[in-house]
């Protein structure tokens, strides 16, 4: 383990020394344990993600804050937008001062420090002391449809400050480890080649998929049907466990010291070529001419920068250019991808969601939290349609589709791949648009139900919850061929100074994608458009045109795709002169 200010990279200190005297049978050969730890750690830390933001606004849309869906959904795309958003900080912090373990250690410090506030204000006392007492207006059902005095006395979002603050420092932690972790597990086999990056890849995002079936079996499952409490205190000891895993692996990890961030680099040069830089420039050599005994140091140049440094750093500045709007083209589809985690969810509370273990084994349970012993269906195991088929179908493509298509030369490069992700999104989010448009013409036609999920009752449609099964699908299979191939290339193709940083960039335009959506549904709710402002139903979005928010992303992502067709075209065709080249180089 090289510690924050080392020279050189570490190579792990408890490799098998056989392996590395003989040629590797696999990519993965002596680095196995390595590559087991990383993945550990991403399945825990993953389970308690998905077990902090998969119940998160039926947990502010409960009687436990009372606010309102359209409210609860802007809160989720921001946590998630944020947890996203601030990712380039981790990378820059890796970057420049403490390299990728010790910055992913930190931050699951503060990852797990903050995400124990979840259970502290889950419990009476804990929100007593941290947020004061609840208003005593009625939001939900008690309040009468069409009063007026209830419109009027609406009380702001009950512990707000604390929530956003939490949900905000929360996010930062898991930005920075999600920055991190990801180049971090990949540095374990770079030196394998390419292949072995690329699987290694596909088997991270399998572990993730792995931590959201274990969270949302689980966890989802205790925080509606039992309470929120236990539900949130479990993500918080995984995160402890991931944290003690990550720490005692570190002999065998590859590490890699600081080796200082270009971002600096790039703005001393930035800074020196602008107006006000030459001006200091002029006003350093004007002093040194007017100087009678001038020193060494007085020639030097304004910025430290040398000229081979200078050329390294516009170089890669140049890769930059073509890769970041590559990138920027993806935010459409992020936008869309994390409606399933709000919006979609939301739908979910206001289909029919059938009962389980109706009269069966936990009747008499210690944990029997419900009438009769009944329990609802978690609205969130409908996120298990979408981390199913990536369980299936990413080691499917990893050993038989991918090896098929790469024998014969078929195989798609990473840019056409990320393009049909795109396509399937916008199948899942056309989808979303007509189940809301049937859903509800049943409102509509007084054609609802009653029904309670955890201690609150939503008014939903006759219309069973396993019609939305259709656009979580097509979200996980718009994620194996749009995010997958997205990771491979922003840590393939960029200079490996600023791999950290790349990185990161790729979660901040995901965290960009979701703050967008949350602010485009705060836009559709103001009175003057309407389509999401529907205040008269204190929490139900019955009154509300979810369909034409979904319709409205569905435009956006096709303009979008149809952009993204065009980029990727001009880069293959930048790079294939020297791709050619480098097949050549790789024949000699």
């Amino acid at each position: 383990m090289a510690s924050p200010g080392a020279q050189g990279e570490r190579k792990p200190l408890l490799a098998p020394e056989e392996a590395l005297d003989r040629p590797a049978t696999s990519p993965f050969e002596g680095r196995r344990a390595a590559c087991a730890a990383v993945l550990l750690v991403e399945i825990l830390e993953r389970a308690a993600f998905f077990g902090i933001v998969s119940n998160l606004v039926l947990y502010l849309n409960s009687s436990t804050f009372n606010w309102g869906g359209s409210q609860a959904s802007r809160a989720s795309l921001l946590f998630l937008g944020a947890s996203y958003l601030l990712s380039p900080i981790g990378g820059w912090l890796a970057d420049a001062y403490l390299g990728r373990y010790w910055t992913i250690a930190l931050s699951f410090l503060l990852y797990l420090l903050t995400a124990c506030l979840l259970p502290a204000v889950a419990s009476q006392n804990g929100r007593l002391w941290l947020c004061g007492e609840m208003p005593a207006y009625p939001v939900q059902p008690s309040c009468p449809k069409g009063s007026k005095d209830c419109m009027e006395h609406l009380p702001s979002q009950y512990c707000a400050p604390v929530m956003y603050t939490g949900l905000l420092l929360l996010a930062l932690g898991i930005s920075s480890v999600k920055a991190n972790l990801t180049p971090f597990g990949a540095d374990q086999v770079t030196d394998r080649g390419r292949d072995a990056t690329r699987r290694f890849f596909n088997w991270f995002y399998w572990s993730i998929n792995i931590g959201a079936v274990i969270s949302l079996l689980v966890v989802a499952f205790i925080q509606q049907n039992v309470d929120f409490l236990t539900g949130y205190a479990i993500p918080a000891v995984c995160l402890a466990l991931a944290l003690l895993v990550f720490l005692l692996a570190a002999p065998i990890f590859v590490t890699k010291p600081a080796a200082g961030s270009q971002f600096s680099t790039m703005f001393q040069l930035a800074f020196q070529n602008s107006s006000c830089g030459k001006a200091l420039q002029k006003m350093a050599a004007k002093n040194r001419t007017s100087s009678s005994q001038p020193e060494a140091d007085d020639t030097a140049p304004l910025s430290s920068i040398t000229v081979g440094s200078s050329q390294e750093v516009e170089s890669n500045f140049q890769v930059m250019g073509k890769i970041i709007p590559v990138l920027l083209t993806l935010i459409p589809y992020w936008m869309v991808y994390f409606q399933m985690q709000s919006t979609y969810y939301l739908q979910g509370l206001h289909l029919l969601i059938p009962n389980i273990f109706q009269n069966g084994f936990m009747n008499n349970s210690a944990l029997s939290a419900s009438v009769d012993g009944r329990y609802t269906l978690p609205d969130a195991w409908l996120l298990l349609a979408n981390v199913v088929v990536l369980l299936i179908l990413v080691p499917l493509k990893d050993r038989v589709i991918d090896p098929f298509l790469a024998k014969r030369k078929l195989l798609p490069s990473a840019l056409k791949r990320m393009a049909l992700g795109m396509f399937f999104g916008l199948g899942s989010v056309i989808f979303a648009g007509l189940l809301e448009t049937k859903r509800l013409q049943y409102v509509n036609s007084n054609q609802t139900i009653t029904q309670r999920i955890g201690k609150d009752d939503y008014i939903a449609a006759p219309l069973s919850i396993w019609w939305q099964v259709p656009q979580y699908l097509l979200i996980g299979i718009s994620e194996i061929f749009a995010s997958i191939p997205g990771l491979e290339f922003a840590y393939s193709e960029s200079p490996k100074a600023m791999q950290g940083a790349i990185m990161g960039f790729f979660f901040f335009i995901s965290g960009v994608g979701s703050l967008l959506g949350s602010g485009l549904l705060t836009l559709l709710s103001l009175s003057a458009i309407g389509w999401m402002h529907c205040p008269e139903d204190y929490g139900d979005i019955n009154k509300c045109r979810m369909d034409y928010y979904f319709f409205l992303l569905a435009g956006i992502q096709m303009a979008t795709c149809i952009l993204f067709l065009w980029i990727s075209f001009r880069y293959e065709r930048q790079q294939r002169p020297s791709c050619l080249h480098c097949t050549d180089q790789e024949g000699h």
